[in-house]
């Protein structure tokens, strides 16, 4: 989507063909055309289905997802953990009265949130999605909230015993799920909006490309979505995803060949 001296561009992919895409994604713009919303939203997989929820992830995101773009634009002078609060109780209360709202995998996703007008680019991360702000110079900033690097080894596993003591624990890591409080764990800040001249989110497993694989910085995944788009790049992911299993290779730990995968790009000028 191209408006004025505005670019949105975005592009997602499955992990599986067999399994459906728990990311969720948007890139918005009021009708004065003045600012705009980047929400993005990695759904959390849980282990065999065991969520205590009759609803899927997919449907957990795209309620979350859709309550943050609505919030975010009718209520510009609320700060976005506020707004992920009010989007995390709206959402926990549509499904409150048939799902265990209080198991340790209730339906859960990172978060990647920013908004802008002609003023100021606000910004919100939560988990380990990223997003990217490139200055007028060209230089280029991550927002990463990097909780989950910082657990122990052996800390995640996929049996709830070990993943309880971790998630949204204090000294663990936090998404948001059915608790509005964590909302104030995110990573948040703003700049200038005269400073920023593009913005980026990644879901990891679009961020592999840099942060796994090792094929260039920050800069250099701006650079290449702005060149060649945010599906390029995931299918560069794929690539390297399929010579590193063809190879015998479980690069970093992968406990899986392809992940969920959306990356979306905004210039501002």
């Amino acid at each position: 989507m191209q408006t004025g001296g505005m670019r949105i561009e975005l592009a997602t992919a499955p992990g599986s063909p067999e399994r459906p895409n728990e990311d969720w994604a948007s890139g918005t713009l009021p009708a004065s055309g003045q600012g705009g919303v980047l929400v993005l939203l990695d759904g959390v997989t849980p282990p065999r289905g065991d969520d205590g929820c009759v609803h899927t992830v997919p449907w957990f995101t795209a309620r979350l997802g859709g309550a943050l773009v609505e919030l975010s634009h009718s209520r510009p002078d609320v700060p976005l953990a506020a707004i992920l609060a009010a989007a995390i109780s709206r959402t926990a209360e549509a499904h409150r009265a048939t799902c265990d709202l209080s198991h340790v995998r209730t339906p859960q996703a990172t978060v990647a949130l920013a908004r802008w007008d002609e003023r100021a680019i606000e910004y919100l991360v939560l988990s380990d999605s990223v997003l990217l702000l490139e200055s007028s110079d060209g230089a280029v900033r991550a927002v990463l909230d990097d909780r989950l690097t910082r657990l122990p080894p052996g800390s995640l596993a996929s049996n709830e015993i070990a993943d309880a003591t971790v998630r949204n624990k204090e000294g663990g890591f936090f998404t948001a799920a059915a608790d509005p409080a964590v909302a104030s764990r995110a990573v948040t800040g703003s700049v200038p909006a005269t400073d920023v001249r593009a913005l980026a989110a990644l879901t990891d497993g679009a961020a592999r490309w840099t942060e796994m694989f090792g094929e260039g910085d920050w800069a250099d995944t701006l650079g290449l979505l702005r060149k060649a788009g945010p599906q390029d790049l995931i299918d560069r992911v794929r690539e390297l995803e399929e010579a590193d299993a063809a190879a015998g290779r479980v690069r970093l730990g992968r406990g899986k060949t392809h992940d969920d995968a959306t990356a979306l790009l905004v210039e501002l000028v």
